[in-house]
């Protein structure tokens, strides 16, 4: 039995279970809009193994029969159905109830797309990159920094050719430094950013599916594709083939971080030289598969139903 812990407004686990309702496969919603108020978990270790069992209005499974959860960890407190909580309490009930759900699936023995701990290197752009580099995949030219006159040496270094982005896991939108910007790194004295080169080529996508790959090539004039539209570009997206070394490199950076479904984004430059800038462990793959067809959602269906480890 598949579990999936989400909600259906969210566009990704909508599509999960559609995908999982297409197929046949026996799964069951754990609606994160709905939860604790709707769902009894109740979790013990007895002699070192796991039981217990989860319990909504109209089913009940216990944590023996799951052989894989897809889980998506985003924020509750807007979605439709979510009991009102006090502004200055929010934030704690949203915490608390992803901790205890997030605990469980760190320690179920089945497979579970991801666990938190083996996603936490999102939360550091630094840290990734470090791990990226110990790949056969090159990063591109890296300034982190909260000195703006570290800056404006680096922009002049690159000639100008520079975007900047967050240094967390939070979203982010990635946008080309420019001359008029400078008036605004000051605010670089509140907290550091990333500076990077910009470099040349065609955008790819990479959905890595335990020894599944899927790579869409992007084609945009905008700096950050997925924001293409406010940015006053376009976004064209087809799916792409990949050197089979490239491949072998996005397969082995998401299994050194024991992602079982990764996000990787890619640039190939007009030379033929390849450069990471992220593995998203939580990517929305739903917008690139609506796009392409690619079955990304029934490659992780089949994953969650063998129950590989």
């Amino acid at each position: 039995m598949i579990l999936v812990c989400g909600t259906l407004s969210d566009i990704v686990s909508e599509l999960m279970c559609a995908r999982l309702n297409a197929l046949g496969y026996e799964y069951r919603l754990l609606d994160r809009s709905l939860y604790p108020d709707a769902y009894k978990v109740a979790w013990t270790f007895e002699a070192g193994a796991l039981a217990g069992s989860i319990k909504a209005p109209d089913w009940r499974m216990d944590l023996d029969d799951i052989s894989g959860v897809f889980v998506r960890y985003v924020g509750t407190r807007n979605w439709p159905g979510a009991r009102p909580v006090p502004d200055d309490l929010g934030t704690a009930a949203d915490l608390e109830q992803q901790a205890g759900l997030m605990a469980l699936w760190e320690c179920l023995p089945c497979v579970v797309a991801n666990r938190a701990a083996d996603a936490m290197s999102n939360h550091s752009k630094p840290y990734q990159s470090l791990l990226i580099r110990q790949s056969t995949l090159m990063i591109p030219r890296t300034l982190i920094t909260n000195d703006s006159r570290a800056v404006m040496e680096f922009y002049e270094e690159c000639r100008g050719n520079v975007v900047f982005k967050s240094l967390s896991g939070m979203r982010s939108i990635v946008r080309r430094l420019e001359r008029a910007d400078f008036a605004r790194l000051g605010n670089l004295a509140h907290g550091p950013a990333q500076f990077q080169t910009c470099i040349p080529g065609l955008d790819v996508r990479v959905h890595t599916v335990d020894d599944d790959v899927f790579a869409t090539a992007i084609r945009s004039s905008a700096v950050d594709y997925r924001f293409a539209d406010r940015q006053g570009g376009t976004a064209e997206m087809e799916p792409a083939d990949l050197p089979p070394a490239i491949a072998q490199a996005c397969l082995d950076l998401a299994r050194s971080m024991k992602l079982v479904i990764a996000g990787i984004d890619l640039k190939r430059t007009p030379d033929g030289e390849w450069y990471c800038f992220e593995v998203n462990p939580a990517p929305g793959f739903a917008y690139y598969e609506q796009h392409t067809g690619q079955p990304i959602s029934a490659a992780l269906a089949d994953v969650l139903r063998k129950g590989r480890r």
